[in-house]
């Protein structure tokens, strides 16, 4: 306990992720001060997200300065503490960053029950990732019983659960995936109606194959190409929620809007973003609910864990590679 190791943001990434991205520090553990305690990080949250961090510009959170640590969502257990209501040896979630300790004065952090689900899968369906699925399908897609809901990236961390949690409601749920593993795994294990593997498959021919009367939702977790084509297979009054778009964010060149966009006018649909730090004051409504679901069976959940903190830059590219199944956690 007395070296703290760190990835900090060395430079604005053009295009893929590099290691020469990041600088690779190792330094004292910080001491916490009055009202702050210090978090020994058990494991740290890798999301497309974090891709569009490292950029200058205006989003929906400021970017990640040069020199400062990596952001990341982290999961630990308190080792010090001098604030008035966060003990030693309570287990905590929160943007922590990429490293091994963190100083934290407790905004932005929740307590967490490692005996009641392991701890990553805090980080996953229980975290913000579940949160993102919960709200933007049933808040922004607002789901009804019958309908067709499609997703995108559907073997990933949010897709995983936008695909159960329709099912749950009722609706038929169709995921897209890359590679056959990844589609065996959404319809066998998470139980979606369907999956079109879009590596091999021609996307429209198959969605016109699986949805004959239309898309009534569908949550984007990818951009470019396959949101284009699902355009042309909306159902009248569609709902499409945008959170994501993985396939643009390493680009180099613009990013372009999708040519179909009149489909929306012609069925009356609409497409909507989402950032899902809109409902947090709603976050225990739905770690209740996804809870009483994993708990039940309805809703199943999967971590790919890798581990080493030193291999983070690898790590997070499996993300933009496709290589991950699930929500990917990295343990330092």
């Amino acid at each position: 306990m007395n070296v703290n190791r760190q990835f900090r943001l060395a430079r604005r990434p053009q295009g893929m992720v590099k290691r020469e991205d990041f600088a690779f520090v190792r330094g004292p553990v910080p001491e916490p001060g009055d009202g702050e305690f210090l978090v020994r990080i058990a494991y740290i949250s890798l999301d497309p997200a974090m891709r569009g961090w490292m950029n200058e510009g205006k989003s929906y959170v400021p970017p990640v300065g040069l020199g400062e640590v990596m952001r990341a969502g982290a999961v630990g257990e308190i080792v010090k503490s001098k604030h008035p209501k966060f003990a030693v040896g309570e287990h905590v979630v929160g943007l922590f960053g990429v490293q091994d300790y963190a100083v934290s004065t407790g905004k932005g952090v929740t307590r967490v029950d490692p005996t009641l689900a392991p701890l990553p899968v805090y980080l996953g369906t229980l975290g913000m990732p579940g949160m993102t699925a919960y709200f933007g399908l049933l808040e922004v897609g607002k789901p009804r019983a019958g309908d067709t809901v499609v997703v995108s990236a559907a073997a990933g961390a949010v897709g995983q659960v936008v695909g159960q949690i329709a099912r749950i409601k009722g609706c038929r749920a169709i995921g897209i995936a890359g590679g056959p593993e990844k589609c065996r795994y959404v319809t066998d294990t998470l139980g979606f109606d369907a999956c079109i593997d879009y590596k091999h498959a021609d996307v429209k021919k198959a969605l016109k194959q699986h949805c004959p009367q239309g898309i009534n939702v569908y949550f984007d977790n990818v951009g470019g190409e396959i949101l284009d084509i699902v355009l042309t297979q909306l159902a009248m009054h569609a709902r499409i929620v945008i959170c994501g778009a993985i396939s643009q964010y390493n680009a180099t060149t613009a990013v372009k809007g999708p040519s179909n966009y009149l489909s929306l006018l012609v069925n009356r649909a609409s497409m909507t973003g989402m950032v899902v730090f809109d409902w947090a004051d709603r976050y225990a409504e739905a770690t209740r609910e996804l809870a009483g679901w994993l708990t039940s069976g309805r809703l199943k959940t999967r971590e790919d864990i890798a581990e080493g903190l030193e291999q983070f830059p690898e790590v997070l590219l499996k993300l933009f590679k496709g290589e991950n199944i699930g929500k990917l956690v990295l343990k330092p």
